[in-house]
């Protein structure tokens, strides 16, 4: 537990907070929370801190071609496969202060403390900073991830554009000529294992008193648009049965998909979390509406049964409208290794700190890493299970708690 005991807890916070600066706003309550999507001026000012950290602490720095940016600590191995370590440094637009972000420090502290103690592992470890794991600015998210895994390439999300016109493409050209004095590295890899911290975003430990979530693994999502097209008319004039009203049947759909969606046991996640509307007039027909679906399940026969099923059960509910129905994003339920669950379990005893299996209702970049080699979670709890929202919080201790479990379990894996 060398590592471990080398953690710095004040070191620690003070970056959190630090990073937690660039992209500050306030709640509606005023809770200090952060907005700091990917690919920004913000995204670039807060990697140029982490290389600065990482500088100090006597590691080099790399970057691929998706933009993912690598810390690394050497092994007396250095031909051996790397343990990798990390999360995300974009926010959502109303984030919080620890979601992504801390799993990039807990890796940096991490390692400075295991170099600090002294240690000299077997293994290289590194750090990894995913690009746009939130989606926030470019859907969908994890293009870091997935572009690392090879089941997409940074070219496949080129033509995709945020809310004022620019492109990806375009925005990683641009942050990467801006990090031209970083060393570039291959895209991809075959990690040794990897290992991901992260704040729970549920209440279950917080609730338990417990300090230490040893994840099992991460449900399966699939995310959809749908765009519904109708026809403009006057909302005085226009009689209701010769309309092609694009919300009245967008609602119709949406009432359908409940019903598909209905799920007794509860386990089931079913979200129509954003809507356009077109002309977006009080007095006028719509001829245009859109919408977003969030569908997420631990089983993957239910995801695929269900989710198969979205597009047929919405044009059976639309009566006047056109339809399209694009997938966005899926991923299957991941399983995490149970050596990377085993050695986290392990560091948590030896600590002393209260621990349980827990699932993910929430993906990570982690869920892409389960093809290349065994991977595992690290769960802390947050105040109320609140995430996504400026309230999202963890306190020092509980951070600190979660990056000695991180050092212990990055030291024996890095030894193996």
């Amino acid at each position: 537990m060398g590592g471990a005991a080398s953690v710095q807890e004040s070191r620690h916070w003070d970056r959190l907070m630090a990073m937690a600066a660039l992209g500050a706003i306030r709640g509606a309550d005023g809770e200090p929370g952060v907005n700091r999507a990917c690919l920004t001026e913000l995204d670039r000012a807060a990697r140029r801190l982490l290389i600065g950290w990482a500088g100090e602490a006597g590691l080099t720095v790399s970057v691929d071609a998706a933009a993912n940016l690598f810390l690394r600590h050497e092994g007396t191995d250095p031909d051996a496969a790397p343990v990798l370590t990390g999360s995300h440094m974009d926010s959502q637009p109303n984030g919080g202060r620890f979601d992504g972000i801390w799993g990039v420090l807990a890796g940096l502290e991490a390692v400075q403390a295991i170099r600090e103690a002294g240690i000299a592992t077997k293994r290289p470890i590194e750090v990894v900073a995913w690009t746009n794991e939130e989606g926030g600015r470019f859907a969908p998210g994890c293009m870091g991830s997935m572009s690392y895994n090879g089941c997409k390439r940074p070219e496949d999300f080129a033509a995709v554009t945020d809310a004022e016109g620019i492109t990806f493409g375009d925005a990683l050209r641009a942050l990467l000529e801006s990090e031209a004095d970083i060393a570039r590295r291959p895209l991809g890899g075959k990690p040794f294992a990897y290992v991901e911290a992260h704040i729970e975003q549920g209440p279950v430990l917080e609730r338990e008193g417990l300090d230490i979530g040893v994840v099992t693994g991460i449900q399966g999502s699939r995310w959809f648009t749908v765009t519904i097209t109708g026809e403009t008319a006057h909302a005085g004039t226009a009689p209701l049965g010769l309309r092609r009203d694009a919300v009245q049947d967008m609602v119709r759909a949406i009432e359908a998909l409940n019903r598909l969606m209905a799920d007794p046991a509860d386990i089931l996640r079913f979200t129509v979390g954003r809507v356009e509307v077109g002309p977006n007039s009080s007095n006028t027909v719509a001829d245009r509406a859109v919408f977003s679906i969030d569908f997420r399940h631990p089983d993957a026969g239910v995801l695929t049964e269900r989710g198969d099923a979205i597009e047929p059960t919405i044009r059976a509910a639309v009566r006047n409208c056109d339809v399209h129905v694009l997938e966005r994003f899926h991923a299957l339920p991941a399983v995490f290794d149970p050596m990377v669950r085993e050695a986290v379990s392990r560091a948590a005893s030896g600590l002393g700190y209260g621990q349980r299996d827990i699932a993910s209702g929430a993906f990570h970049d982690a869920q892409f890493m389960v093809p290349l080699c065994p991977t595992g979670m690290i769960f802390i709890p947050c105040r109320k299970g609140i995430s996504h929202n400026p309230a999202e919080y963890s306190s020092p201790e509980q951070v600190a708690k979660g990056t000695r479990v991180l050092a212990a379990t990055l030291e024996e894996l890095a030894a193996r």
